[in-house]
């Protein structure tokens, strides 16, 4: 079959193969496969709009049993930089990002061994009486599994007891690549690629909206992302009927700054902007059924993500008031507010402030009164 073929048949919302995925990252022209995703894009969102969000990204600890390669941000439970956060602290930050516009936050950690399902039960509903607005977008698959296997309950289980303490959504980490022979080589103490499916799974069931996510550029095959996509395609079509499932995907390059991957396999693992926005077009073209693409300006620049924008995506993500984990392995771009509605301008899409249900507010922008 020819590329123009499959091209057409991806614009016509037919289900692309990893095999004729795999074709269209080697042989085709960039140009070709940013128009096909754009033309995609249109059909499910306005031309003319792209969303942004205000949130936090609050790591409630660094402490964590996984030993992922790829990650600088963890410590060992004796080590003297581990930390659990104080409530106070966690409140304070809170508090500042909703004087900056913002009503989510996420909360993300590790597997800490010392913290079991009644702190983050307790946590969540502290967080939600103290703040009646906010919503919680927190944990992940990872620490899900985790949870769920030291308090020997089903992933299920685990996430009613969350949900009926306040967690509204739950995000995409610990995604990587679904294809545990890579998994093995990056994160062999964390979930395998099934279990995060099946958390997933479980959470559409029980109608709790999700993200799903992919770092890519380290020890995996292109077939091996493709395959990623299409297992994320299958999960989302399992969803009942009235769940959202997955509401959005992110995809970013791994950064390698001083992580034990570069250490153990002595070589540096960069993605080019090119290779970046050819990934961002093929999974416009391969997941038909998740509505929203997300930019990772934050791990690529803001140029790229402006890219990428004509290459399907329709999201520009997070002004990320705070991050920890991608930035100490050599990400270090930043954004305010104003910064992120003007790089949307500026590629030709007027800006939308949304919240994580991609609900949009009125005017779309930053000074939207009743933030």
């Amino acid at each position: 079959m020819k590329t123009d073929t499959i091209l057409n048949h991806a614009v016509a919302g037919k289900w692309l193969s990893v095999e004729e995925a795999v074709r269209l990252f080697y042989e085709v022209p960039l140009p070709g496969l940013m128009q096909a995703a754009h033309t995609v894009r249109k059909m499910i969102h306005s031309e003319s709009e792209v969303s942004w969000i205000i949130d936090r990204n609050v790591n409630y600890t660094n402490i964590c049993n996984s030993g992922c390669k790829f990650c600088n941000f963890f410590r060992t439970a004796q080590h003297p930089e581990g930390y659990i956060i104080n409530f106070n602290d966690l409140c304070t930050r809170t508090e500042e990002m909703f004087r900056a516009g913002g009503r989510q936050l996420l909360l993300q950690g590790g597997m800490n061994p010392k913290l079991g399902l009644d702190y983050f039960v307790t946590l969540f509903r502290q967080l939600k009486k103290r703040f009646p607005l906010l919503k919680l977008h927190a944990l992940g698959p990872p620490e899900i599994v985790h949870l769920s296997r030291i308090e020997s309950l089903a992933f299920a289980d685990t996430l009613k007891l969350l949900i009926n303490a306040g967690l509204d959504s739950l995000p995409g980490a610990g995604g990587e690549i679904l294809a545990d022979r890579v998994r093995k080589i990056v994160s062999p103490v964390k979930c395998s690629a099934d279990e995060w499916l099946e958390v997933m799974h479980e959470a559409h069931k029980l109608d709790l909206t999700t993200t799903a996510t992919m770092m890519f550029g380290h020890v995996e095959t292109i077939s091996e992302r493709m395959e990623h996509l299409v297992r994320l395609r299958e999960v989302q079509r399992q969803k009942p009927e009235q769940s959202t499932g997955f509401i959005a995907f992110i995809l970013w390059p791994f950064q390698d700054e001083s992580t034990v991957l570069i250490r153990s396999t002595g070589k540096r693992y960069k993605t080019s902007t090119e290779e970046y926005v050819r990934m961002v077009a093929i999974s416009r073209l391969m997941l038909p059924n998740i509505r929203n693409i997300g930019a990772s300006w934050l791990t690529v620049g803001v140029a790229a993500g402006q890219v990428s924008l004509w290459a399907g995506a329709n999201d520009f993500g997070s002004v990320m008031m705070e991050e920890n984990v991608v930035s100490v392995a050599g990400a270090n771009h930043s954004m305010d507010a104003r910064g992120m509605q003007r790089a949307i301008s500026q590629a030709g899409f007027r800006p939308l402030l949304r919240d994580q249900q991609f609900n949009y507010y009125p005017s779309g922008s930053y000074d939207t009164e009743g933030l």
